[in-house]
This record gives C-alpha cells, sequence and structure tokens, in this order.
C-alpha cells in the first residue's frame, strides 16, 4: 500500500503526523493509497522553506520565472493521460472528464506566462515640475491553495502558476479523499527543477487548514469547496491578517424558454447536470422550464438522464462515473428520500441501481425529480449529485424572481433564441458566472473565475488578472531629479 509523503523544500519528506487514512477508489471500492491526516509542524516547516526561497525568488527576474512555467506546460502535456488516470482511479470521474482536466490546467500555465504583461505597472511623468509618479507591483511571499475533491488537477492551477510567475512561493494542500493526482504531479513537476521551497506540497485535514489559516508567514489562502467551509475559510484567515478568496457552493438554476432549439438544449442540460457526477460547483441543479417549455422539454429531458450510461471511469463507454465517498452517496440518497416524502414526484430514480463488476464503487444513477417543496433538503442546498430539479413557472420574470431569492449565486444559465430574453437574463440574474445557450459556464483562463453571494467570499477570484491582483501589492513611487543632482554623475 503506497503511503503518501510531503514535498517540501524540493524534498519528498514523512509527515510529522503518525495518523494516516485510506483513499479508495470511488468506482472499485478499492483502497489505493494511505494519506497523513497531517499537522501544523508540517505547515510550520513548509512555510519556512517558502519564506527561505522567497527572498531569492522574488528577486529572479520575469522572464527567467517563466521559463520554469514553459517547462511545467511540456511536462503536463507530455503526461496528461497517467496523470488522467490517476485523477479517475481517485475521484470516480470518467477518463474524458479527467483528460479535460489537464487541458484545463495547461490553459492556466500558458496564461501564467503572459505575467511580464500582467504585472506591469503605470507610469505619469511630470505630475509636477520635475516630479514623476509610477505604480509598480510586488510578490506578497508565501501563499497557499486548500484544495478540493472534485477537480484534482485543475482547481489548484488556477492559483499556484500565477503565485510563483508573480514572484510568490506556495504550498498547495490538496483534498485528503484525492491526494495521490497532486502527488504524482509534484513528482513529474521534479522535472522542471524549480528552487528548492518555491513550489511545496503538504497533505492534511483540519489540522493543517487551520495550520494555514493561522501561520503568520502565509500572507494569502485560496479555498475552494462548499459554503460552510469557504465562510470558515474566509473568517479564520482574515482575522489572522490575510487575503482570502474563497470559492462556495451552488445552486446553479438552468432556464429553458419554449424557443429554445429542442435537440441540441436537451443534450446539453443532461450534460451540465450529469457531467461529473453532479459534483462540479458548475453544474446544473435546477431545470426550470419557462411556460410551454414543459410540454415541449419535459419528456425529453427525461429520456436524455435515462440515456446517460454510468459505469466505472475508465470504461471508455462511461458517460458517468462514482460519488466520491459513500458517505457522499448516502448523503445524496437521503435527501432525494426525504423530497419523495414531502410530495416531490421522481420522475426517473437513479437509487439502488447495480453497475455490473462494480458492486463495491459508489453509484448512483441520473436522477429526476419534480414538484420538490420549498423546504425541502432538495430545494434548498447544494445536492452536489446526479439530481436535477424540474421546477415550472410561468414566465422568464418568475424564472429570474426565483433564481435571485436564493441564497447562492454561482452560476446562472438560459437557452432561447431571443436577444432580448437573453440580455433580460444576464442583466438581471444575481449570479457571477453566465451562460447563453450553455450548460456550464466555465471561464477560460484569461477571464476569472466568478460567483456572487454565497458562492464566494473575498474579491479578487482564481485565474487571469484577478490572480495578478490578487497575488501582488501595488508600490506607488513619487520621485524627483534635480538637475543639480544628476549633473553630479
Amino acid at each position: 500500500m503506497k503511503k503518501l509523503n510531503n514535498y517540501i523544500g524540493g524534498q519528498w519528506i514523512d509527515s510529522k503526523s503518525d495518523q494516516y487514512i485510506d483513499v479508495e477508489n470511488p468506482g472499485t471500492g478499492e483502497v489505493i493509497s494511505r494519506v497523513p491526516l497531517g499537522s501544523k509542524y508540517d505547515i510550520d516547516l513548509a512555510a519556512g522553506k517558502a519564506a527561505a526561497a522567497f527572498e531569492t525568488w522574488k528577486d529572479t527576474p520575469v522572464e527567467k520565472r517563466i521559463q520554469y512555467l514553459f517547462r511545467m506546460k511540456a511536462v503536463l502535456e507530455e503526461n496528461a493521460d497517467n496523470i488522467a488516470e490517476i485523477c479517475t482511479q481517485e475521484s470516480g470521474k470518467t477518463l474524458a472528464e479527467s483528460k479535460a482536466e489537464v487541458v484545463r490546467a495547461v490553459e492556466n500555465i500558458e496564461v501564467a506566462c503572459g505575467i511580464p504583461t500582467m504585472m506591469q505597472g503605470e507610469f505619469s511623468e511630470d505630475i509636477s515640475e520635475g516630479i514623476d509618479e509610477f505604480v509598480i507591483r510586488q510578490p506578497l511571499g508565501v501563499a497557499a491553495c486548500i484544495a478540493p475533491f472534485n477537480f484534482p488537477v485543475i482547481i489548484p492551477f488556477w492559483f499556484f502558476p500565477y503565485a510563483i510567475a508573480c514572484g510568490n512561493t506556495y504550498i498547495v494542500k490538496p483534498s485528503e479523499k484525492v491526494p495521490g493526482t497532486m502527488t504524482r504531479i509534484f513528482e513529474l513537476l521534479e522535472e522542471v527543477n524549480l528552487p528548492e521551497g518555491v513550489l511545496n506540497l503538504v497533505h492534511g485535514a483540519k489540522e493543517t487548514v487551520d495550520a494555514i489559516l493561522t501561520h503568520p508567514g502565509i500572507k494569502a489562502v485560496s479555498f475552494v469547496g462548499s459554503t460552510k467551509v469557504a465562510r470558515y475559510v474566509y473568517s479564520k484567515g482574515t482575522e489572522n491578517g490575510k487575503r482570502v478568496q474563497a470559492q462556495g457552493g451552488a445552486k446553479n438554476p438552468l432556464v429553458v424558454m419554449a424557443d429554445a432549439d429542442p435537440e441540441t438544449t436537451t443534450r446539453i442540460i443532461a450534460d451540465s447536470v450529469y457531467g461529473c457526477a453532479g459534483q462540479r460547483c458548475l453544474a446544473a441543479s435546477t431545470v426550470i422550464l419557462v411556460g410551454e417549455a414543459k410540454q415541449k422539454f419535459k419528456d425529453r429531458i427525461v429520456e436524455a438522464a435515462k440515456s446517460k450510461t454510468t459505469c466505472y471511469g475508465m470504461d471508455e463507454t462511461s458517460q458517468m462515473g462514482a460519488i466520491i465517498t459513500k458517505g457522499s452517496k448516502n448523503r445524496i440518497e437521503e435527501i432525494i428520500e426525504e423530497a419523495r416524502s414531502k410530495g416531490a414526484n421522481l420522475l426517473l430514480d437513479g437509487r439502488n441501481k447495480n453497475v455490473g463488476g462494480f458492486e463495491g464503487g459508489n453509484y448512483i444513477l441520473p436522477t429526476v425529480i419534480e414538484n420538490v417543496p420549498d423546504d425541502s433538503e432538495a430545494a434548498t442546498t447544494e445536492i452536489f449529485g446526479p439530481v436535477m430539479n424540474l421546477k415550472y413557472v410561468d414566465t422568464l420574470d418568475d424564472a429570474i424572481e426565483f433564481i435571485n431569492g436564493g441564497r447562492y449565486g454561482n452560476a446562472a444559465c438560459i437557452f432561447t433564441t431571443s436577444g432580448p430574453a437573453a440580455r433580460k437574463f444576464r442583466h438581471e440574474v444575481t449570479a457571477g458566472n453566465i451562460g447563453i445557450n450553455i450548460g456550464v459556464p466555465a471561464p477560460m483562463a484569461f477571464f476569472p473565475f466568478s460567483g456572487w453571494k454565497e458562492s464566494f467570499f473575498g474579491d479578487l477570484h482564481g485565474q487571469s488578472k484577478h490572480a495578478v491582483e490578487f497575488f501582488t501589492q501595488t508600490k506607488v513611487v513619487i520621485e524627483r531629479w534635480h538637475d543639480e543632482w544628476t549633473r553630479k554623475f
């Protein structure tokens, strides 16, 4: 059984914790590794090594810093299949989904290679007689991310390529549910030959998280996960004087107008709800059929859900993989049952279904519910599973009012052929990522991720220019040079 180690200061070392937990393959139920629960001593060591490396790294010319990123991009591309296989075995998603993760990670490296331009400051000459003023950007110091289980590859790359390109040093804390994927990436990144301490990997659970949030040497923290934990991370981190960006949960609505294209819309809805088994922060959760769209789309949507092939992610025919843990599977099934007991109608029930040959895996098949009571957990919380809530309203105004009354604001989408309807929707809906005839509005790496209301805590998001602003601080310089001073030289 492989025991996972931390990567600190350019060395693979044991955790100071003597407590380990099993990491299971969600698709088979087999134990594939053991990961330490971690301790504050691991963070102390990593922060110390990163702080020491920062003294040299921050003065390394930016053109030289990004050369490491070019090599990093090549390493990920050369080993994409290997990384994707480990990701699937550990997260339960399909192999195609894991390969797509690697592609999006590479995109972030590519954008971060543009840091020499993105870090450019501002200059104004002769703001007064003989006086110039300009703004420069400088790195913060040591930064860290606390990553979730659902995207083991991509989410750390929302942050650390930008951070190190800007001159910071970094600590990655992957989810203890999927620690092997980032471990493998760090093994491969040894080929990049970054200076020791610039990039570090520390495994662990809550004690490790708390150590990151309270360590005086860590200046900035990035987080992605549930709203409950995001609120805690933001509160604890800012209380300790850190910059924090904390992406929380979601309850993403998808509105379908009667004029939407039936075939394309139905396919995209199914992909949005059931991709990654619903375990992604941009997955559609509530599908709102407006007016005559109910008659036009309801049966089509149920049939599209039925057609999804659920199987072990390494099977090339699989269109939907497993739920991350047995505990998560049980929680999702309980939410479905609560909705049914309160009067909801199960149009398609994905519980208690066998996936041949993988009886030990954590599988729920696509599920569709209608008439979900407003006070049920299925209506109010992020299910994070392959469950679609069908809701029916009379008008677009009704749909927008329903969306804006929710506590989350991560994403919202509309399907229509009407330009005015689309414009009204994107203008009025209170969500940070908007899709127009798009089911998963995931921003490209050269745009920042977004999120409003209880889906995000902070001011600056991941990716692109937001990442550059988050990982740097501005210095304003006002200078005067008298002629008699300059003549001395």
